[in-house]
């Protein structure tokens, strides 16, 4: 019987989408499938999550499986429609501009900042229209994306061949016996991740001209049909392209130089060096706060989820120190309203990121009166019992003090609305990951604070890694809607990623990853994040100083949270 079995010529697949089960030949394809079970999703299908991992829509079934197609409404086939994307702007630029190289870097201004080095002139406004022209020629012709499976070596060389050096110590550095690379008309590349079928499924897009560059626009999350809208982020940008420089003066620039410094055993004086530009930044941002200081009163630090804040306020307070500032910490999580007013999300669930959900009238009130020199009772809030209580401590502020204030709404002018605008000083900090798996494959800073979230939350929380990943899309939809948008008010930015912390979270990361089970739906995140992490060589933490930002995440800290 078991024979029997094992050598049916048809298996059983569960269509997740519309709930078919049903008998299928065995080898039949994801795309097949779709048209057999008459899959209709709003947006064409680019994939599918297959028992939790996703898979193109060539892979072919042989053992039982559920499937549940997705498109670009799922962010795994937004994923896969950057990546395509990303092949066709590469290929367009290789046909026109053959010397050229270009890098996709940073999510900016809702799309993605490319540069072209290597061109015997300046890239024009007339270069990127041709550029563009040339990505909709290769659209129009609906090319696939051909898959390869070769040894190791081979596609080294063919790398080699097409000027894709960036790519090589990666490939080395995995040990594999056999690479994966795709094809396009002669033109090959690897991506970090799937690909859709053909270039026809990538119509909707724009490039822009973007200071010395070009932004890659992408379809809006919440109406695929229609680019995103350009948004100028001046002050982003600048910290950004800082940090990129650095970069290239250290010629660590992508994952497999960083692979190369840790080999060589450079691992100390690449921490120590990072180290230093974040001690010299936060110096500079406490000195500006102390330029101003017959004026500035209170400094308002926000950002979203693991970025650090925490660990940047407590060192500013250090430097404040230096220049003779007393700070005085006034915590935002006092002033929730009781339970009872807090306000409801769609899904009926409490929305504590809301900023209905802080008494902005207390809040206010105690400000002003802290401000004029007058005592306050400090509140405190009983998350166990969702109601706010008074233990009988106080605060008064002298003339040297300065409050700081950090949470999510900090950059809202309706947090402060009762305070002048030059009595603030407003800071944005952020993860912002400047470091490149190679030219063609950004590391996403949505994924880094996610991996520094995973390891923190494991730590110090009891949090498992379904736990976080699970609570995620939520944590980054409020980030959408209550902080991104104010990022540009700022005062200044500060970027709190460093250069050599992947390679160091990733031997804190990998085991708490790899308890996620393949019968979870987060699996399909838990497995990429493993991927990723495959690109890394792991470097000790002990060169870490106490008083680093990643000690927040890692432990060993000197501050106490």
């Amino acid at each position: 019987m078991l024979e029997t079995k094992n050598n049916a010529t048809t298996i059983k697949v569960r269509c997740l989408n519309n709930g078919v089960i049903r008998d299928i030949p065995r080898g039949t394809s994801l795309m097949q499938i779709a048209e057999i079970l008459n899959v209709k999703l709003d947006y064409p299908i680019l994939g599918a999550l297959v028992n939790n991992c996703v898979e193109e829509l060539s892979y072919e079934v042989y053992q039982p499986k559920k499937i549940g197609f997705i498109d670009i409404t799922h962010p795994d086939g937004m994923r896969m429609y950057l990546r395509s994307l990303s092949f066709v702007l590469y290929k367009a630029v290789n046909d026109l501009f053959p010397n050229a190289r270009l890098r996709i870097n940073h999510n900016i201004s809702k799309g993605y900042f490319c540069s072209i080095n290597h061109m015997e002139k300046e890239l024009s406004d007339a270069d990127i229209l041709k550029i563009k022209a040339r990505m909709h020629e290769i659209i129009e012709a609906d090319i696939p994306f051909n898959n390869f499976v070769e040894e190791t070596e081979v596609v080294i060389k063919k790398f080699e061949a097409s000027g894709l050096t960036d790519k090589i110590n990666i490939l080395r550095h995995r040990g594999e016996n056999y690479a994966k690379y795709y094809e396009i008309d002669g033109c090959i590349d690897s991506f970090y991740g799937y690909l859709v079928p053909s270039t026809g499924y990538v119509k909707v897009f724009d490039l822009n001209r973007y200071y010395d560059g070009m932004l890659l626009q992408l379809p809006k999350k919440d109406d695929p049909g229609r680019v995103d809208t350009l948004i100028m982020q001046e002050k982003m940008f600048e910290i950004l392209k800082e940090f990129s420089e650095w970069n290239q003066i250290l010629d660590v620039t992508n994952v497999g130089e960083l692979n190369k410094y840790i080999s060589e055993g450079k691992s100390e004086l690449l921490i120590k060096v990072s180290e230093a530009l974040h001690e010299k930044k936060i110096s500079q941002i406490a000195d500006m706060i102390n330029t101003r200081k017959d004026e500035v009163r209170v400094v308002l630090i926000s950002g979203p989820s693991s970025s650090g804040k925490t660990t940047f306020g407590k060192r500013l307070a250090i430097q404040l120190l230096v220049n003779g500032i007393k700070p005085l910490n006034l915590s935002l999580d006092n002033y929730f309203v009781s339970r009872d007013k807090t306000p409801l999300d769609e899904n009926g669930q409490y929305d504590f990121e809301a900023l209905e959900a802080i008494d902005i009238e207390l809040f206010n009130n105690n400000l002003t009166e802290l401000l004029q020199g007058n005592r306050i009772k400090l509140p405190k809030f009983s998350f166990e019992s969702g109601s706010r209580f008074y233990n009988g401590e106080t605060m008064q502020m002298q003339p040297e003090n300065i409050l700081i204030i950090e949470g999510i709404h900090g950059l809202n002018p309706q947090l402060t609305s009762t305070i002048e605008s030059r009595a603030k000083f407003k800071i944005y900090v952020s993860a912002l990951t400047t470091l490149n798996i190679d030219d063609h494959n950004r590391i996403s800073t949505t994924d880094n604070r996610l991996i520094r979230r995973i390891v923190r939350d494991f730590r110090y929380r009891k949090y498992s890694a379904l736990d976080t990943i699970s609570r995620w899309p939520s944590v980054v939809k409020g980030e959408e809607k209550h902080i991104f948008p104010f990022q540009e008010d700022a005062d200044i930015m500060f970027n709190s990623a460093q250069i050599y912390e992947l390679a160091v979270i990733k031997q804190y990361a990998e085991h708490i990853l790899m308890e996620v089970q393949s019968n979870n739906p987060e699996y399909s995140e838990a497995k990429r994040l493993l991927k990723f992490f495959s690109y890394f060589k792991s470097m000790d933490s002990r060169g870490i100083p106490p008083t680093s930002i990643l000690r927040e995440f890692v432990g060993g800290s000197s501050f106490l949270y």
